[in-house]
């Protein structure tokens, strides 16, 4: 129920930011969209062994790659995982910080990193599917997450979204691709690549 002092809208920027007095009786969903506030989120992450919680906002300042893969203990989702932690220099260089998500616990992160190895950058555990679902990659039936991948600005904001069918990985190439043209703030041409010239001429 909605209190006495408000009636919700259907437009907040997040559920729970229009005054009803809990998220599930919210009438506001969420619906993820490029240009508008990046959802927030707090939730544990393992990094090198050490479990602690991650906030979105603990990257204001920052650009942040974030991107959701099914499940632990699978064959395409490490070819995934250490790709990114292969180019983990070229983000930094570009002051963005990888996170990666997924439904598991923190207790099954932390026994594939004994396989996988040290990442350099945190496995985050959404075993409440809330923030996966907020971000629209949740397959409820299953209760895993669709290979989605977003690119938040230093300010908050989503830029970029793009997600696949569980089956196919993705291009870390692209994304770096992606994340230099954003950051150009040039008009990039079809194929632009890095270093050239976008048609505004940035």
């Amino acid at each position: 129920m909605h209190n006495n002092e408000h009636d919700c809208t259907g437009e907040c920027a997040d559920q729970g930011d229009c005054g009803c007095e809990t998220t599930d009786d919210c009438c506001c969903e969420y619906e993820i969209q490029v240009n508008r506030p990046a959802p927030k989120f707090e939730l544990e992450g393992v990094k090198k062994e050490e479990v602690k919680k991650y906030h979105l906002n603990d990257y204001k300042g920052k650009w942040v790659v974030l991107y959701f893969y099914p499940l632990d203990f699978t064959f395409v989702c490490p070819t995934e995982i250490t790709a990114f932690s292969k180019r983990l220099k070229d983000f930094k260089k570009l002051n963005t910080e990888v996170l990666g998500c997924s439904t598991d616990s923190i207790h099954s992160h932390k026994a594939w990193l004994k396989d996988l190895g040290d990442l350099g950058y945190p496995l985050l555990s959404d075993m409440t599917h809330e923030v996966s679902s907020k971000y629209g990659v949740l397959l409820a039936d299953e209760g895993v997450a669709q290979r989605g991948l977003f690119i938040i600005d230093p300010e908050g904001e989503l830029r970029y979204q793009v997600v696949h069918d569980i089956d196919v990985g993705r291009n870390v190439d692209e994304v770096l691709r992606v994340l230099e043209a954003l950051q150009s703030g040039g008009l990039c041409q079809v194929d632009w690549k890095p270093g050239e010239k976008t048609i505004n001429g940035k």
